[in-house]
């Protein structure tokens, strides 16, 4: 596993006037940021973060005012992959999931895992088949399981 880059959150604008920003989360929830001191390689040092609607209210050393939090809008915040949390055993980030071939109980590559969402009954992998269509199946058995470098995939879920 490389130390890529691993995007938390993304600054969507700001909040007040006092530098303040509001984030879209990557992450579980807000508290998830307070184990980090910084983001972006130091570039960016966090004071304060709570839940918002929608996400969390941050506050950035480096974000003065509502101007300076205005021109952050779009900055993506990662961490390096290493300083994540380890893993239990059934649990995975999905930054380590999107981008794995899918294949089915035959071995034949089927796609690509391109993103996962939930919808409130548990996560779903959407997978890019070679021509560029879409499909979606739930993430979780017999639908579908995780291995070590790819997704071994029932088409019968496919949807």
């Amino acid at each position: 596993m490389t130390d890529r880059p691993i995007t938390l959150a993304v600054i969507i604008g700001a909040h007040g006037i006092a530098g303040e920003v509001r984030l879209k989360l990557f992450a579980e929830d807000a508290d998830g940021l307070k184990r980090y001191a910084t983001f972006n390689d130091g570039a960016l040092t966090l004071k304060s973060v709570r839940a918002g609607s929608n996400g969390a209210i941050a506050r950035f050393a480096e974000i003065a005012d509502r101007n300076a939090a205005e021109a952050r809008r779009g900055t993506e915040l990662w961490v390096p992959r290493a300083s994540l949390p380890p893993l239990e055993p059934g649990e995975y980030y999905h930054a380590d999931v999107i981008g794995l071939p899918c294949i089915d109980a035959a071995g034949v590559e089927i796609g690509r895992v391109v993103a996962i969402e939930n919808f409130g009954a548990g996560d779903v992998i959407e997978i890019e088949r070679p021509d560029g269509r879409r499909a979606m199946t739930p993430f979780k058995e017999p639908a579908a399981l995780l291995e070590a470098d790819r997704v071994v995939v029932d088409d019968a879920y496919l949807v």
